[in-house]
C-alpha cells in the first residue's frame, strides 16, 4: 500500500544533527479502555483495584468448551468513539484471532480485529501554538486484553493476575502524521479528552485504561520513510515526549555513524531516560491471523449508528469555537476551559449570567492557580462554582474593590462560607463614600509635597498615590474614585 504524506517538512521542526538535519515521523497505536461495567466477551467485572484474580469467568480464563459472547455496550461505544473521531464506521466488521504466546493470554490468541475493523478512517485536529495540525486515524478497532504477568512477589517464580484479561479495548491507530514530541503529547492529550467528554475511556494512564505504543522514526527532510522503531506501553503523556525525543536522537546518531536501524520494540525506561531494545518488531504475518470461528462477523444498521451520533455530547472543538464565539473568550481561555469537560461545565455555571470573561479569569487564573499548587483537583476544590460567582458578583456591584476579592477568596478557600455574608460580618466593604476618601487623599497629598510636583511632571507617579490610599485605607478605598480624586487635586489631565 503506498501512503501519501499529508505533510509538508517544516524546519521549524527539524532536528540538527551533526551532518545536518533531520525530521521524525511519529504515529501512535493508543490502547484504550472501553468504559464498560462487563468484559468485551464475558460478563465479568471491570472494576480497578479488586483482589488479583478476582474478576474472571471461565471465558476468560479460557476453560474448555466456554465461548465468547459479544458486549453491545461495548460496540456501542466503540462506535461512539468513531462518531468523536469524524470518523467512517463499518456496518460490517471481523472478529480475527491473533496468535502468540504469552503466560498472561490462557487462550494461547488475542480477540481483535485486522482486516475489517468496526470503525474506519478519521481524523483530530491540534491546535498548536503557531499552526493546526491535522492528524489522521487510520482505524479504531476493538480487541480483548492480556492479563498482567507479577514478576516481584516471589524471589524465583513469576504470577499471573487475570482481572484485565477480556477486558474491551479500543485501539485507536494514528496515520504517520505526527513531526515533533510536542505534537505526539498534544495528540495524545487531545485524544483523551475527546474520549473522556463521550464517556467511553476515562483516560486514565496511571491506572493502565490508557496506553500508547509510539513508533518513532527518523529521515532526511523530503525522503521517504526510515526504519520505524516501536516504543511499547508508554504510560504517560510526559513520557511519551521523553521516549520521543531520546529515541530519535539515537536513531540519528547511529544513522550519521553508518549504521542502520533495526525495526523493533523497544520499551521506555523512565528513570533511566532513555529507550531499550525489547525484542525484533513482529509483522502482521507472524501473529498468523484468521476470523475468530466462535464468533459471527459483526454486523449493525446505520439507523443504529445515527441514533447514537443522535445523542452524543457536545465535543471539545465544538464547545471551544462556541465558548470563542458566545462568550468572546480568547482561543487560549477557551483551550485551558475545555480541556476537561468537569472545567468547561464548571466555567459555564461561573459565567451564567456574569460578564464570562471576568468568570474565565477567575477560573483559569485564580481557582486553576491554587488547584495546580495545592496539587487538588476541580472535583475537591473547596471553592464551589456558586462560591466564585458570589464573589465576582460583589466585585460587580463595587461591594469590595479586586484586592479585597482576593482576601476573600483566601477566606472562602480555607473557612468556607457564603462570601456576601462574610464581607458583612468582617467589615470588608469597599469605601465608596467619596468624603471619606477625600479625606485620605488630602493627607497623602499634604504629606508628599515633592511627589505631587514630580508626578505633575511625569504622571506615571499617580500609580504610587493610589497605593498610598489603598494602603491607608486597608484597600478598602474605591480604586476608580481614588484615581479621579488624585487626577483632580493634583492636577493631571
Amino acid at each position: 500500500m503506498t501512503i501519501v504524506e499529508a505533510r509538508k517538512p517544516d524546519p521549524k521542526k527539524f532536528i540538527r544533527g551533526a551532518t545536518g538535519d533531520w525530521e521524525v515521523v511519529i504515529g501512535m497505536e493508543v490502547h484504550a479502555q472501553v468504559t464498560s461495567a462487563a468484559k468485551l466477551f464475558s460478563g465479568a467485572s471491570t472494576e480497578f483495584g479488586k483482589d488479583p484474580n478476582s474478576n474472571v469467568s471461565l471465558v476468560d480464563a479460557a476453560m474448555p468448551g466456554m465461548l465468547p459472547v459479544i458486549n453491545a455496550e461495548c460496540v456501542a461505544q466503540a462506535i461512539r468513539t468513531g462518531l468523536g473521531l469524524k470518523a467512517r464506521i463499518n456496518l460490517k466488521s471481523v472478529f480475527d484471532r491473533k496468535n502468540y504466546f504469552y503466560p498472561d493470554l490462557p487462550q494461547g490468541y488475542q480477540i481483535s480485529q485486522f482486516k475489517q475493523p468496526i470503525v474506519g478512517e478519521g481524523k483530530i485536529i491540534l491546535d498548536m501554538p503557531d499552526e493546526r495540525v491535522e492528524v489522521g486515524v487510520e482505524r479504531l478497532h476493538l480487541e480483548q486484553d492480556a492479563g498482567k504477568s507479577l514478576h516481584d512477589q516471589h524471589p524465583t517464580m513469576s504470577f499471573v493476575d487475570l482481572n484485565r484479561s477480556g477486558v474491551a479495548l479500543m485501539e485507536i491507530v494514528s496515520k504517520p502524521d505526527l513531526r515533533s514530541a510536542d505534537e505526539a503529547k498534544a495528540y495524545l492529550t487531545k485524544l483523551r479528552t475527546i474520549l473522556r467528554y463521550l464517556g467511553t475511556c476515562d483516560g486514565n494512564m496511571d491506572q493502565g485504561s490508557m496506553r500508547a505504543d509510539v513508533n518513532v522514526s527518523v529521515r532526511r527532510p523530503g525522503e521517504g520513510f526510515g526504519t520505524r522503531c516501536e516504543i511499547k506501553n508508554v504510560n504517560s503523556i510526559r513520557f511519551v515526549g521523553q521516549a520521543i525525543e531520546y529515541e530519535a536522537r539515537r536513531q540519528i546518531a547511529i544513522l550519521e555513524d553508518g549504521g542502520a536501524i533495526d525495526q523493533e520494540t523497544r520499551l521506555y525506561d523512565a528513570v533511566k531516560g532513555e529507550t531499550r531494545s525489547m525484542r525484533s518488531k513482529e509483522e502482521a504475518h507472524d501473529y498468523r491471523y484468521f476470523p475468530d470461528p466462535d464468533l459471527l462477523p459483526l454486523e449493525f444498521t446505520q439507523a443504529y449508528v445515527d441514533e447514537l451520533a443522535a445523542h452524543l455530547p457536545e465535543l471539545p472543538d465544538d464547545k471551544k469555537a462556541r465558548f470563542v464565539a458566545d462568550y468572546g473568550l480568547t482561543a487560549y481561555d477557551a483551550d485551558v476551559l475545555v480541556a476537561e469537560k468537569v472545567s468547561a461545565d464548571f466555567f459555564e455555571q461561573v459565567a451564567k449570567g456574569r460578564d464570562a470573561k471576568v468568570a474565565a479569569n477567575w477560573v483559569i487564573n485564580e481557582l486553576f492557580g491554587r488547584l495546580n499548587k495545592e496539587g487538588l483537583s476541580l472535583e475537591t476544590s473547596p471553592v464551589s462554582a456558586d462560591q466564585l460567582g458570589g464573589i465576582i458578583d460583589l466585585i460587580k456591584s463595587d461591594t469590595i474593590s479586586g484586592k479585597i476579592a482576593k482576601d476573600l477568596f483566601e477566606i472562602v478557600w480555607t473557612e468556607g462560607g457564603d462570601p456576601a455574608a462574610i464581607v458583612e460580618a468582617r467589615g470588608m466593604k469597599q469605601v465608596t463614600d467619596l468624603g471619606a476618601i477625600e479625606a485620605v487623599v488630602d493627607q497623602i497629598i499634604a504629606a508628599n509635597p515633592d511627589k505631587v510636583a514630580q508626578a505633575r511632571e511625569k504622571p506615571t507617579l499617580l500609580g504610587w498615590f493610589v497605593g498610598q490610599v489603598m494602603k491607608a485605607s486597608q484597600g478598602k478605598a474605591n480604586p476608580q474614585a481614588v484615581n479621579d480624586l488624585l487626577k483632580a487635586k493634583i492636577g493631571i489631565d
